[in-house]
């Protein structure tokens, strides 16, 4: 027990110290663990830990992690997926694989030591690259969604790669192991995922047909009971009212179906991820979400710190000419290839390097794959260790990988974009918008259902490449640029909308246009509330708070949700909307521009004072209006 608790607390002590320092430089939670995990390293082999087996334990982080983005995913657009699933996934499955053993068979003397090397090298870290891209809003990138595509077929290709690699076993190799094991009174140290030595395995020593039928049935039966079983039962566990009674129900969903698959010969991983597709539609959902996501984290960091713990300082103090050229040689073939093959399907751009350079390193599967490699005395030893560091060491690299994407690579297409010479603009209309995302499309939309056309300028030459696909014609250029402005015409323009997402350009635009053309009626996009102070200092008076009017409705809603009529809940809203926009007129008056927020202490304290009688007199109006209403029940 003694043990236990050191070993948690050594974990727990690591990751506190140095995931923020990490966060905070810049370097994201995953660099973090791995860090910790390297400065641990010595003190866990002073104490005789068993870094290995505590790693087995944490990948199920990797299965949570899974469950919880198959339940981002339904069914239909996983269908939907199936050409990069395939085309992608098995691509750069197949095509590392042969490079890998072309290469290998110069410098093994067996081909079958090839093949294995091939199969370990293909395999990318799921759950480095998934923490990753969901800490930097990438998931949904085409860069991510491709990535997303490849490390799925590669959990899929697991299973085969771990029911056809025992048979490349070398016999003299096999008997060896055999006598050490022997010796030692063990038997097999493979664990893990794909442990074909369990004895909760049904498909050992079943023909190759039943075994099939037996893993279609699992299948089978995760569907079905994700779709029937599931919410009667959790109805009926949310009946009791005990949170810890949902989360243990959660953890169990994930770890039966984690438990079947591994019984039957597949995937833990994938069977969690298929699991979490069914309930996608489920109206339990985001209660689970919600109970999952803690343990999914807790144990991914505590993966991460394995990872960096079982980096084998010594054999790379004595042979670094050799490690270092096999992590980066793995590292610029797998690069290569997803390259070649992300631009065969189209990924375009910063989001080709994110793709590419996000999945170059090996993965956390072949830790698995090389532990079947050993028990079934598939590859030597002298093969094994140096493989098992160079792992280690590409997941440890590939968190900077993704910093230096974002540093250098982006910044490079962001400036070859900015070279893109602004579109001739060949109309001239009494409205210009500039920005079409998820404001001034539906703006422009709005306008045009009323008989209005508008002239949209974006600067993002990948969304008006998209847009013009359904028919909305956008012109290319920044509309900061008063050049640009002239040639759309602003001289003569009645309205300019500003609703691009960049503060600094919002402002720069509405303070040139105010200035030199006082006859156009501006309205502008405002970000935040300190946003709208800007705005207002530099004149503009007509702003719309991005996320004010949604906010408005939300709240709206959530009245009527407690049993308020609609009637009432629209007065409440109204109520709550035009005392704001009163504070809101009077504080910007109040609004030194000259001072960032935090520095201006005395614009804060007046606010702040007079926050205190604004929410009382707030309050008794609403409370008034609930009054005169008939009550909730």
């Amino acid at each position: 027990m003694t043990d236990f608790l050191l070993l948690a607390f050594i974990f727990l002590v690591a990751g506190l110290v140095a995931v923020p320092i990490a966060t905070r430089l810049g370097l994201g939670s995953v660099l973090g663990y791995l860090i910790a995990g390297t400065l641990i390293s010595p003190l866990l082999a002073l104490l005789h830990v068993d870094v290995v087996s505590i790693q087995h334990f944490a990948e199920f982080g990797v299965v949570i992690m899974l469950f919880l983005i198959g339940m981002e995913l339904e069914p239909k657009r996983l269908w939907e997926m199936r050409i990069r699933i395939l085309g992608l996934g098995g691509g750069q499955v197949i095509l590392t694989m042969l490079a890998v053993f072309g290469i290998a068979c110069f410098f093994v003397d067996r081909w079958s030591y090839a093949l294995a090397i091939g199969a370990i090298v293909a395999l990318s870290s799921t759950a480095i690259v998934l923490q990753t891209l969901q800490e930097k809003g990438l998931m949904q990138s085409d860069g991510g969604q491709a990535g997303f595509s490849v490390l799925l077929f590669q959990d899929i290709a697991v299973i085969p790669m771990l029911a056809l690699l025992p048979l490349l076993a070398i016999p003299e190799l096999s008997e060896a192991a055999h006598s050490v094991a022997s010796e030692h009174g063990t038997g097999s140290e493979h664990a893990g995922e794909g442990d074909h030595g369990s004895s909760l395995s049904l498909v050992a020593g079943l023909p190759g047909w039943m075994a099939a039928l037996v893993s279609v049935a699992a299948i089978a039966a995760v569907i079905l009971g994700g779709n029937y079983l599931t919410r009667p039962l959790f109805r009926f566990i949310a009946s009791a009212n005990l949170r810890e009674l949902f989360t243990a129900a959660a953890l169990g969903l994930v770890i039966g179906t984690a438990l079947l698959m591994t019984i039957v010969g597949l995937s833990p991983a994938l069977g969690a991820f298929l699991a979490g597709v069914v309930l996608a539609n489920n109206e339990f959902r985001h209660e689970l979400e919600a109970d999952i996501e803690p343990f999914r984290g807790l144990l991914l960091g505590v993966f991460f710190i394995t990872v960096g713990a079982s980096i084998n300082f010594q054999l790379l103090l004595g042979e670094p000419i050799l490690i270092a050229g096999l992590v980066l040689g793995f590292m610029a073939l797998k690069f290569a290839i997803l390259y070649g093959i992300g631009s065969l399907f189209k990924v375009r751009g910063s989001q080709k390097w994110l793709f590419a350079l996000g999945l170059a390193q090996l993965g956390e599967f072949g830790f698995v794959l090389i532990s079947l490699t050993k028990s079934d005395a598939i590859l030597p030893p002298e093969i094994t260790d140096p493989l098992l560091l160079v792992i280690a060491i590409s997941m440890l690299l590939t968190p900077f990988l993704f910093i230096f994407r974002e540093q250098v690579i982006a910044p490079i297409f962001d400036k070859l974009q900015i070279a893109r010479e602004a579109d001739t603009i060949d109309e001239s209309n009494e409205i210009i918008i500039a920005g079409r995302g998820r404001m001034g499309g539906i703006i422009d939309r709005m306008l045009r259902a009323a008989g209005y056309r508008s002239t949209v300028i974006d600067f993002n030459s990948r969304q008006i490449d998209f847009v013009q696909k359904f028919g909305f014609k956008t012109y290319f250029g920044d509309a900061s640029r008063p050049a640009l402005l002239h040639a759309a015409g602003i001289e003569r323009a009645k309205v300019l909308i500003v609703a691009i997402d960049d503060q600094a350009q919002i402002n720069e635009i509405v303070r040139h246009v105010l200035h030199h053309y006082p006859q156009v009626h501006v309205i502008a996009r405002a970000v935040d509330r300190t946003h709208v102070y800007e705005l207002w200092s530099i004149g503009c008076r007509d702003i719309i708070r991005e996320v004010y009017d949604s906010s408005l409705r939300m709240g709206r809603s959530a009245y009527q949700a407690l049993g308020f009529t609609k009637e009432v809940s629209e007065q409440l809203s109204h109520a709550f909307d035009q005392a704001d926009r009163k504070r809101l007129r009077e504080f910007a008056d109040l609004y030194d521009v000259s001072k960032p927020m935090a520095e201006n202490e005395t614009f804060i304290n007046k606010v702040r004072d007079a926050m205190e009688d604004w929410e009382s007199e707030l309050n008794a109006e609403m409370r008034e209006i609930c009054e005169e209403a008939e009550k909730p029940r």
